[in-house]
């Protein structure tokens, strides 16, 4: 296993908010623990068009059972909710996501909520106004749930890609939007501060699956109607790094603008 103290060292911003330990993928022993987030791999190098890893779905669930992410090849979006790992195609159907796949890039938790809210008709932006309410100042990441009924949701998916793999900014532009209308649907994923930024996306990153298990993407907008927030308050943040990936340094203004724009759709 490469020792960790052999790679670039971690932003110290980062080292107080939320005590991260990066592993090689000989070195997942450890099981997911309460308010710890576990992920694989980081987004500058997804950034790079790194779309295969080495961590299986049946790894990924020891180290939790709601999250987010992708699969082999960059092929569509992952949602992980109730133990249970589903990836949402380019078409935004879903399918239930096998063991032995593996992920280039996830981020789960073992999700113990410690704030629940319920939520009346509410835009995107007053959803996660409502979530930053219970954000810990010291840690600024959260795990997020909403479940509920949704006027409108706003998604999006990507195509499989093929070597040489592009950027992950050329892929955006493949990207396929769906919008579904009076929908019963759950929202997942993390709010990460902006001393994460290279490693995670600062801010939010949600990805939607609905009630029947039927449909679901990234999300890029919403309405909710109706609906009951979870938060779980993130302590320490666990990373696998799979071979040929390296800790990143702060993203420069362009990859900065990029992660912007792929987010927003």
């Amino acid at each position: 296993m490469t020792d960790p103290a052999d790679m670039a060292p971690f932003d110290p911003g980062l080292v107080r908010a939320l005590h991260p330990g990066a592993v090689r993928h000989d070195g997942l022993s450890h099981e997911g623990a309460t308010h710890e987030a576990f992920q694989t791999s980081t987004l500058a190098a997804l950034l790079d068009g790194a779309y295969e890893g080495d961590v299986t779905f049946a790894e990924l669930a020891e180290h939790g059972d709601l999250g987010l992410g992708t699969l082999q090849h960059l092929d569509g979006e992952m949602i992980a909710v109730d133990g249970e790992f589903w990836q949402a195609r380019a078409d935004g159907v879903l399918r239930r996501i096998e063991p032995r796949e593996r992920t280039p890039f996830a981020v789960v938790c073992r999700f113990a909520p410690d704030a629940s809210q319920a939520l009346g008709p509410c835009g995107y932006e007053q959803l996660l106004a409502a979530v930053e309410e219970h954000v810990d100042a010291t840690t600024g990441t959260v795990a997020v749930r909403v479940d509920g009924h949704f006027a409108r949701v706003r998604a999006r998916t990507v195509p499989a890609q093929s070597r040489p793999y592009p950027p992950l900014s050329a892929v955006a532009e493949q990207q396929i939007i769906s919008e579904w209308r009076d929908l019963d649907a759950t929202l997942v994923g993390f709010r990460f501060p902006d001393v994460a930024a290279g490693i995670e996306l600062p801010g939010y990153h949600l990805h939607v699956i609905d009630a029947g298990r039927t449909r679901g993407g990234h999300v890029l907008d919403a309405e909710l109607a109706r609906g009951t927030l979870r938060v779980d308050r993130v302590s320490a943040l666990r990373l696998e790094l799979p071979a040929g990936v390296e800790l990143p340094g702060a993203p420069g203004a362009a990859d900065a603008a990029a992660l912007e724009r792929i987010e927003r759709g």
